[in-house]
């Protein structure tokens, strides 16, 4: 019986020995990369393909103007390889600020470098912020190309070994790039120089990309006062807009109460969504539509 036990016994340790190391290397961790939008994390987890895990700060139907980062998110900034910031997200110079001392050596790279930014759009409640940057840069498929070339040269940066691999990945994502705004170019040709309204001004660069013209409701991107609100909504009139674009989550029902004057269509946007391509469709589709 004691033999027959210490028989079982040592088959189960070279069961264990055997199967522990396989067990270690599916659990083997990647390293992290850490964006702070969806959009991006769309954008790099093509690029980088499956040698990284990209996690985001901001999760799908977050606001960036009320953003206040978990614990949990800033760990994992903490523990990550490298942050790519958007750019001129007002959250996300606060957020390298408490999360250097602990990580020092943090590679962070800028995914707007290089993109000819709009001012003036978004007031954040007095004029001396009046002409901050747009921070909106992704919503423009022109603005992406940009936006992908600088995540390919972050991701030669940190890994040179697996170039080949980023560069094969980068001109995929560049000519799927290409093709959509084509697409969107003959779309929204019919519609050019037409207004369409919007609750906080996240279009800015879409617009200048196709020759549209963003009026926004609320540039401070929360309640606006009465008198800002009924300015907005007399220029809505006089342009003759036909559609509204709001956030559900965020800004329904003032959108919906400013509507009741401005009688265009109301389309339910999420420019921070993961599925960017999808949205950015949609968007050209609703402007263009009788």
């Amino acid at each position: 019986m004691r033999i027959a036990i210490t028989r079982h016994i040592t088959i189960l340790f070279m069961s264990l020995s055997i199967l522990l190391p396989s067990c270690a290397r599916h659990t083997e961790s990647k390293p992290v990369i850490t964006v702070s939008i969806q959009p991006q994390k769309y954008f790099l987890e093509k690029i980088a393909g499956d040698k990284w895990e990209i996690k985001c700060l901001l999760s799908n139907g977050g606001s960036p103007e009320t953003y206040d980062p978990a614990m949990t998110h800033l760990l994992n900034l903490e523990s990550s390889k490298a942050y790519f910031r958007m750019g001129n997200i007002p959250f996300e110079s606060a957020i390298i600020n408490k999360v250097h001392n602990n990580n020092p050596g943090l590679r962070i790279y800028n995914n707007s470098d290089g993109i000819e930014l709009i001012t003036g759009t978004h007031t954040h409640g007095d004029i001396e912020h009046s002409d901050a940057p747009d921070p909106h840069t992704w919503t423009s498929v022109k603005n992406a190309r940009i936006i992908a070339t600088n995540m390919y040269n972050a991701m030669v940066d940190l890994d040179p070994g697996n170039k080949d691999e980023y560069a094969r990945n980068f001109r995929s994502v560049i000519t799927s790039l290409d093709s959509l705004d084509t697409s969107l170019d003959s779309i929204l040709a019919p519609s050019r120089g037409e207004a369409f309204v919007v609750w906080h001004p996240s279009l800015s660069y879409f617009a200048r990309d196709y020759g549209l013209r963003q009026i926004s409701l609320s540039p401070e991107g929360k309640e606006a006062s009465v008198n800002m609100m009924q300015a907005s909504v007399d220029s809505a009139r006089a342009s003759g807009a036909k559609i509204l674009f709001f956030q559900k989550d965020i800004d329904s029902r003032q959108a919906e109460t400013a509507n009741e004057q401005i009688e265009a269509r109301l389309v339910n946007i999420n420019p921070l969504s993961y599925n960017w391509d999808k949205e950015i469709i949609q968007i050209a589709n609703a402007i263009a539509e009788p």
